[in-house]
């Protein structure tokens, strides 16, 4: 799983667009909610009738969030059935696709490797004209960055946080991300933003999520670079918006899109990090393609009532 803006006889045209899209958008994410909860087979339900909104514009990210949900739901056809359609809608993550454990129960399948040379195929052709060994040195990265995060669930959840276990995982993640900030800064320095002409879509989020991960002054130092890619479309607005509120957080300043999530000092439940004119959140949410705040809190486990 992949944890992603619309006049008289005109208006009665646009009216029902917009109702339709606002569906799509309410299923997409009872999708995900569903499961985060663990409730597969619900959210590829949720997701079969967001899809059959013909006014919803899905991406190939939400296919692939569908096969995923399938897939844990032991529903392999219609897995399957997503993922071709991801790969025909974009998806260009095969390094994701590779290692993401949802998919765990698609690989002994015989349509397994005939999906994977599809997508290799159909990424290799759209990616004729990128720096291909660029491209691949950051698939290599995303790897790393990645799969060391992905065994923070299990570590905490076997050992916890205080543990040797833990200590030894927050280490070594620690080092993955000096050793990928340094190269990926030395591509910035070097090319500029590594964007998608040049790198391809997954390439340059790779250099997103390296920076994302850094440390303030890195962050500090390239913050204009990533303004301006995300001008261009390099980057996406929501991810762009997640960035500035770990900048001011770290400033010691009051969030603006909601997007971090800290441990209360007394009780060490997930709230969110202070937020700047909290009441009108979930417009500025909006305006980069986030889904609601109170949506947003159940991915971490908590419940959050709007301020009016």
């Amino acid at each position: 799983m992949l944890k992603a803006l619309l006049l008289g006889a005109a208006l009665l045209l646009t009216a029902p667009l917009a109702y339709c899209q606002a569906t799509f958008s309410a299923l997409n994410r009872q999708a995900m909610g569903a499961y985060s909860a663990k409730n597969y087979a619900e959210s590829g339900k949720l997701f079969d009738q967001a899809f059959k909104d013909k006014a919803g514009k899905p991406t190939s990210t939400d296919y692939y969030n569908a096969a995923c949900s399938w897939a844990l739901a032991g529903d392999k056809d219609k897995a399957f059935r997503y993922l071709d359609r991801a790969t025909g809608a974009g998806w260009d993550n095969v390094a994701h696709v590779k290692q993401d454990t949802d998919l765990t129960s698609l690989r002994t399948d015989k349509r397994w490797p005939v999906m994977l040379a599809k997508l290799d195929a159909t990424v290799a052709k759209a990616e004729a004209k990128l720096n291909q060994p660029l491209k691949k040195e950051l698939q290599e990265i995303y790897a790393t960055d990645q799969g060391v995060r992905g065994k923070i669930d299990s570590v905490q959840r076997n050992f916890g946080q205080k543990s040797p276990q833990w200590d030894a995982l927050m280490s070594e993640m620690r080092a993955i991300d000096e050793r990928n900030t340094k190269r990926v800064t030395e591509i910035i320095d070097q090319y500029g933003w590594p964007g998608k002409a040049l790198v391809g879509r997954m390439g340059s989020l790779t250099a997103f999520l390296v920076i994302q991960h850094a440390d303030l002054a890195v962050q500090e130092k390239y913050f204009d670079v990533l303004k301006q890619a995300a001008a261009r479309g390099d980057i996406a607005p929501g991810n762009f918006a997640l960035l500035q509120d770990r900048v001011l957080l770290r400033r010691g300043k009051s969030q603006i899109y909601g997007s971090q999530v800290v441990g209360n000092p007394s009780t060490g439940k997930p709230e969110f990090a202070p937020i700047e004119d909290e009441a009108h959140v979930d417009e500025r949410r909006a305006a980069v393609g986030l889904g609601p705040l109170a949506e947003y809190a159940k991915n971490f486990g908590f419940e959050y009532t709007p301020k009016k």
